[in-house]
């Protein structure tokens, strides 16, 4: 699995290179948004094009990684088509002046590409891994489909609710029971594509649940966004007192 891990992490770096060469000519790093998902994809074509023949096992992984790479990149690509920087890259771009544009390359894309790396690995164990299809892979489907669900039903909620309302909180549909339901998606898809690489024999695939719960609940995810969203929406501290930071869970009286 090791030598799969490296073409996958070259590649990826490779496609990283490309993002960073782009942000070059928009003077914008917030394309590595749309990028995100698709290192996944990268991820499991170099996987795939190192064993000798799909199983009906590897196609069902495959699908559901297209399906929620596809829709994740293409969700941010239209939120954020036109737009300035994100805020939380300017914030990023102003802390490392000057020569930020070059600095970008590592602490950016070549960052995120790392991330993606260590992320992926139940996917390359899964796709390593000549098992046939199993109970416990039909269990860790649906627990990626649920989280997909949740995932796509809070962003639909959101961006409807955002096309209205500029400054008011969202606390309708599932943001009623969580602050950040779209990201409790994320944290249950990723728990469930580590239960489908059970029995691979690679203990190393915990480390990538664990790293993308502690990037949701503490680096890119929660913790990033409450540092200034309450400044943009006055009412949003009433919010954080009543309503889960993460699980969805039904909200204080």
């Amino acid at each position: 699995m090791i030598d799969i891990y490296l073409i996958t992490l070259t590649n990826l770096i490779i496609f990283a290179t490309f993002g960073w060469i782009l942000s070059l000519k928009t003077n914008n790093v917030t394309h590595v948004d749309s990028m995100w998902s698709i290192f996944f994809i990268i991820a499991i074509i170099t996987s795939v094009s190192s064993i000798e023949a799909l199983s009906y096992r590897h196609e069902a992984l495959i699908l559901i990684v297209f399906l929620w790479a596809t829709r994740l990149s293409a969700f941010l690509t239209k939120r954020n088509w036109g737009k300035k920087e994100d805020i939380r890259y300017q914030n990023i771009r102003k802390n490392n002046q000057p020569h930020f544009k070059y600095k970008s390359l590592y602490l950016i894309f070549y960052f995120q590409a790392i991330l993606a790396s260590i992320i992926a690995l139940p996917l390359i164990a899964s796709i390593s891994d000549p098992r046939a299809y199993s109970f416990i892979d039909k269990v860790a489907l649906a627990i990626i489909i649920f989280g997909l669900l949740i995932e796509i039903i809070a962003d639909f909620q959101l961006s409807k609710f955002l096309k209205k309302d500029t400054f008011g909180v969202m606390d309708k549909g599932l943001w009623r029971y969580s602050r950040h339901p779209n990201y409790f998606g994320e944290f249950i898809v990723w728990w469930g594509f580590f239960i489908f690489s059970f029995g691979s024999d690679s203990w190393v695939t915990i480390f990538s649940p664990i790293l993308m719960t502690i990037l949701l609940l503490k680096i890119s995810g929660v913790g990033l966004m409450e540092q200034t969203i309450s400044k943009r929406r006055p009412d949003y501290e009433k919010y954080i007192k009543k309503t889960s930071s993460f699980i969805l869970w039904p909200p204080k009286n």
